[in-house]
């Protein structure tokens, strides 16, 4: 699910988005059980990578690393201590029994004789354990926890030989028989407890993998310990050769020390040792060699069993240095690269660790990938292992609900599986939406990441989606997307979504609706009393979302609802239509299609706006005109409302922009009023300097509430340079307004007379000063009585030749007699 859609939809239309992010988490309240199975994931570390147990491709159910109830992980840190501990038991079984066996036979040492009981109990112990130890299915590679599947896996595999391992021969010989020196047959038994030293080496092949530790030396001390155990082993049992053969000086090391039994077992066991070691590098015998047949006999063997324990060796070695720990040497190399840029570029600890922690599990994954064994094979193998594996998965994803299959077949043959660490961005905010993304296990957090601190919007679960909103929108996304646990993901390209949309109509339309329809759920989760259950095809409430797709700026979306017959008039809390927030947004397209379908455009909304004043007051000069040229066609007071209203508001911006579109400024609006005239009766200033600056004629206002000595400075300053010439009862009636307001009203009637016609005059075309946006003032002159007269005047204020200049009025028609000219009528100069 993707709670981006609606927290995207309503975040400029609804305060209220947080709430949206909360209902949709109680929602998910029947996930809530699995949140506790990934906590083991938020402290995600180079310490616990290689606790892993990574869930195949396509399968939802997360692998969990720790012990819940009776049923113990196998992963879990406790058990891996337990583990350590049975790798030291074991290496001192193995190490003591064939030394007492030899050594120790006449005379039995109490001391060791209750450790190694002791140890046996240890073991016991572990045996018991086991039947509570969780397992990996070798087919599923899923963590097993039945208890029964346990229990008959344990009975049906190694129990018997665990059990013949740990058994005291001993003790128990002792009991049946009294003595302490007991015959071969219990000493053979006793032998079994070799058994346990394949704890070793699986202990040897966990550290081998384990990136703390250095691989050459872990391999280095394996090869020593299977070396050292066979010496001693060999030199254990060539001395019992010695020791239970009858004549005691026909034998090799009764050659050396006739009385060798009454020597100390430390020269004894030495001597056994540097036997076995000359043997075993065949620089022997020239001492120590043997003496009778037996003894020959097992130097035979002994020597046949070095030539394949140095093939080994020598075999581990070379694999080591060269092609046999390729990949693994290839691994560490890369950490040590990773580990060397971390340290010279002084990262902080936290990137190391999340560096390395991703490279732990690119190559963990990789087993499970197999990217380049997919593509060596032919598309339809390909398709039917992509199809086998997230095909489950896809269909249940809201998006594709009642899509045909064939499109989902192609979508899934395209898709890529990943595996993602803990809080990982996914999707950054105000990225392109290039890819989307199914979770197929673990968890993803909607973050806000806003310019103080980032907040937690929502958390994706399992068959969620996230940034579909941005591929079907063609926009950037609004929110980042960050790995909560480990995630597996399946990725889309955005081109192959849109794509395989287009392919068939049907599908199209069905993906779009999937679409609208989950975000009518999420408001309605949000508004609560207004749920609808199950909504029909023609539900009108639907139409609300056009206000979604309008503020996207998606035109070919925004064209396929409008088709299903959806009200392009539709409004939201505030009043405003799609055709509103279209315009405010600059999606010039969206615009052009909600005319098409005969949206209103002259629909107000709450604040008295209409999309013709959003256009022109977000500066979208192109939808203005667009919108300008429809609406004047329908109401001529088209031009007077819009500088009424800028005017009544005092928006000396819009009025600016709306002057910039060529907007006669003494235009009406249909209560007959201009914009001086309501800036002047409400005061305003700097309104009426605007307005008067750009030509507005004063000649009929009739007020009181504006000074009239400040009206005669602007005017003045809009002549620049060429001042109105009024006599002195005029200039003295001016100067009286201030203090006499009946005076005032006579400087009025004086001065709006048409004794002295004056006109604008302006260089330039109009159209091109309309179009190129010149806001330089013109100048106000008295009318002369010829045309010739006119251009030298221009020509002086303007500083160029105008003699030849065409004069033209605001409509763009030249003039060429000044009869037809009439007071304050615009003129312009062409040269």
């Amino acid at each position: 699910m993707e709670q981006s859609n609606f927290i995207s939809s309503f975040q400029n239309n609804n305060p209220h988005h947080d709430d949206l992010a909360s209902s949709s988490l109680e929602r998910k309240h029947h996930h809530h059980h699995h949140k506790e199975d990934y906590n083991t994931y938020s402290s995600f570390n180079l310490r616990n990578v290689s606790k892993l147990i990574l869930p195949p491709l396509g399968v939802s159910k997360q692998n969990l690393v720790y012990s819940k109830g009776w049923i113990i992980s196998p992963m879990d840190s406790k058990y891996r201590s337990w583990e350590s501990l049975m790798v030291v038991l074991v290496a001192y079984s193995a190490w003591v029994y064939p030394f007492e066996v030899a050594f120790m036979h006449s005379s039995p040492n109490r001391k060791l004789y209750i450790v190694d009981n002791v140890v046996d109990l240890f073991f016991a112990v572990d045996i018991i354990l086991t039947f509570f130890l969780a397992y990996i299915d070798r087919t599923t590679h899923l963590l097993v926890r039945d208890s029964k599947k346990i229990v008959l896996r344990y009975l049906s595999t190694w129990f018997l030989m665990d059990v013949a391992s740990s058994i005291p021969y001993e003790a128990i010989g002792y009991i049946l028989t009294g003595k302490h020196k007991l015959g071969l047959p219990y000493l053979l038994l006793g032998m079994l407890r070799f058994w346990r030293l394949r704890r070793v080496k699986q202990f040897f092949t966990r550290l081998e993998k384990d990136i703390r530790f250095s691989y050459f030396w872990v391999r280095c001390a394996r090869l020593l310990a299977v070396t050292l155990f066979s010496v001693h082993c060999a030199g254990c049992l060539y001395y019992m050769l010695a020791d239970r053969y009858p004549h005691q000086g026909k034998t090799w090391i009764g050659a050396v020390f006739p009385n060798f039994r009454e020597t100390s077992p430390r020269i004894r066991y030495i001597s056994a040792i540097y036997w076995s070691i000359t043997t075993m590098t065949t620089v022997g015998y020239g001492d120590l060699h043997a003496v009778n047949t037996m003894e020959m006999i097992f130097i035979i063997f002994y020597m046949l069993f070095n030539l394949g324990l140095t093939a080994y060796l020598i075999g581990n070695m070379t694999n080591l240095v060269v092609e046999g720990t390729r990949r693994t040497m290839e691994f560490r190399n890369s950490i040590e690269a990773a580990s060397n840029f971390v340290c010279r570029n002084r990262l902080p600890l936290r990137l190391r660790e999340q560096i390395l922690a991703y490279m732990c599990l690119r190559f963990k994954a990789e087993s499970l990938n197999q990217h380049q064994l997919i593509e060596q094979l032919p598309k339809s193998i390909c398709k039917s292992i992509c199809q086998h594996l997230f095909f489950p998965t896809v269909e249940k994803v809201y998006l594709f609900k009642d899509v045909s299959k064939e499109i989902l077949l192609s979508i899934v043959a395209k898709m890529t599986a990943e595996y993602i660490p803990p809080r990982e961005d996914v999707i950054m905010q105000n990225e392109a939406p290039d890819d989307v993304y199914i979770i197929v296990s673990g968890e993803v957090e909607i973050i806000d990441s806003g310019i103080e601190k980032e907040r937690v919007l929502g958390t994706l679960q399992t068959g969620d989606m996230f940034g579909e909103v941005g591929a079907l929108c063609c926009r950037p996304q609004n929110f980042t997307y960050r790995t909560k646990t480990l995630t597996q993901l399946l990725r889309l390209k955005t081109n192959t979504l849109i794509e395989a949309m287009q392919t068939r109509k049907e599908d199209n339309i069905q993906i779009l609706k999937n679409f609208l329809q989950h975000f009518k759920q999420l408001k309605d989760l949000s508004i609560k009393d207004l749920m609808v259950e199950n909504v029909e095809e023609e539900d009108p409430n639907m139409a609300v979302n056009l206000l979604t797709v309008a503020s996207t700026g998606n035109a070919a979306f925004l064209e396929e609802l409008l088709r299903a017959g959806l009200d392009p008039d539709i409004g939201d809390s505030k009043g405003k239509t799609p055709l509103h927030i279209a315009a405010s947004n600059g999606h010039e397209e969206c615009v052009k299609v909600l005319l098409k379908h005969s949206c209103n455009i002259h629909i107000r909304d709450m604040n008295g706006n209409t999309a013709l004043w959003d256009a022109i007051e977000s500066k979208h000069n192109s939808i203005f005109r667009i919108l300008y040229q429809l609406a004047a066609l329908s109401d001529p007071y088209t031009a007077g409302n819009l500088l009424c209203t800028a005017a009544k508001r005092n928006d000396l911006t819009v009025m600016n922009e709306l002057l910039k579109q060529g907007l006669n400024i003494d235009s009406k609006d249909r209560h007959g009023t201009t914009a001086i005239q309501i800036a002047m009766s409400e005061n305003l200033v700097d309104m009426v300097q605007l307005l008067v600056m750009n030509g507005a004629d004063v000649a009929e206002v009739h007020t009181h509430e504006f000074s009239a000595s400040t009206l005669k400075k602007m005017l003045k300053k809009r002549e620049i340079g060429h001042q109105i010439t009024v006599n002195e009862a005029m200039a003295s009636e001016f100067a009286l307004k201030e203090q006499n307001q009946e005076e005032d009203k006579h400087v009025w009637g004086r001065y709006n007379g048409l004794e002295c016609p004056r006109v604008s005059i302006y260089r330039s075309h109009p159209v091109v000063r309309r179009e190129r946006g010149f806001i330089e003032a013109g100048k106000l002159i008295r009318l002369p009585d010829s045309l010739e007269k006119l251009k030298t005047i221009a020509g002086e204020k303007f500083g160029f030749d105008a003699r030849d200049a065409v004069v033209t009025n605001e409509e763009g028609a030249e003039i060429d007699c000044i009869d037809v000219i009439r007071d304050n009528d615009k003129l312009f100069f062409v040269e």
